[in-house]
């Protein structure tokens, strides 16, 4: 008979982490919507493409420091403010109880 292999504590799952690009992305996006903004006019006053802006907020690009220290500028936010309001954004996901489905999900598993 096999001998039994010690458990180990599981390793959480890198799929349902959310990513610092996404939370950074939302993130500048909401401070965007907040300052009532367009993407070109943001993206004008940070000295980057207006596409590379989309995807930053979509989180489709990892900026640099750099960049992101522009946007932020841009936005009137300090990267150390920007920076904890993403860390807290992760932290908050972290902690978040899994959402029970809404919508068309509910019905869809109710029937």
């Amino acid at each position: 008979m096999p001998e039994p292999t010690p458990q180990t504590s599981p390793k959480p799952r890198l799929d349902r982490q959310p990513l610092w690009r996404h939370m950074l992305g939302a993130q500048l996006r909401t401070l965007r919507h907040g300052r009532d903004e367009t993407l070109s006019e943001t993206a004008r006053r940070a000295g980057v493409s207006t596409q590379y802006l989309s995807e930053i907020e979509r989180g489709a690009k990892e900026p640099s420091s750099e960049v992101i220290a522009a946007v932020a500028e841009a936005l009137d936010v300090t990267l150390l403010d920007l920076t904890i309001a993403v860390a807290e954004g992760l932290r908050d996901a972290q902690t978040a109880p899994a959402r029970a489905p809404r919508g068309p999900a509910l019905f869809a598993l109710a029937a």
